[in-house]
């Protein structure tokens, strides 16, 4: 644990589950979850999930050594992603909604320190309509990023 009680690694995951592979972050996050309670494997790792990074998820970030977000992306690389990130701050005029490099810089500001480091999984995605299920392709990409997932959160610390 770290000083603040907080697990030190944190995997945060965002994504519709109504809206068909959308559901991909919080998919793979339910089958992390899965692997805690199974094996007691990743027990220093915090899940969290949410249908939208805001910015009032930098305050989730305190306290961690390292930091995984992920998501369903329409336009990566199949089956998957993964990026280091670095703060950048949102060129929007909202931050209803942002994206994790977003919530990396609103960290830095309000503590006034560099975040923990960071990296984004990707998982590709193709079917993304209300109502609709994983779609096949999907749920194959989110086997493989599962799997990479579990070899990034096990090489603890870096």
């Amino acid at each position: 644990m770290t000083t603040n009680g907080a697990r030190p690694v944190l995997v945060f995951a965002w994504g519709n589950p109504s809206r068909g592979d959308d559901a991909l972050g919080p998919a793979l996050l339910d089958m992390l979850e899965t692997r805690q309670r199974e094996t007691a494997a990743l027990d220093h790792v915090e899940l969290l999930t949410d249908f939208q990074l805001q910015v009032e998820h930098a305050l989730d970030l305190q306290g961690r050594e390292r930091v995984l977000f992920v998501d369903a992306s329409a336009s990566a690389q199949a089956p998957y992603v993964l990026s280091a990130l670095q703060p950048e701050r949102d060129s929007s005029y909202t931050t209803h909604a942002m994206n994790p490099a977003a919530v990396l810089a609103v960290y830095e500001q309000i503590n006034g320190e560099s975040p923990p480091p960071a990296f984004v999984l990707s998982i590709r995605g193709y079917e993304f309509g209300l109502g609709q299920p994983l779609s096949a392709q999907a749920r194959g990409n989110l086997q493989d990023a599962f799997e990479r997932a579990c070899e990034f959160l096990n090489n603890y610390p870096l």
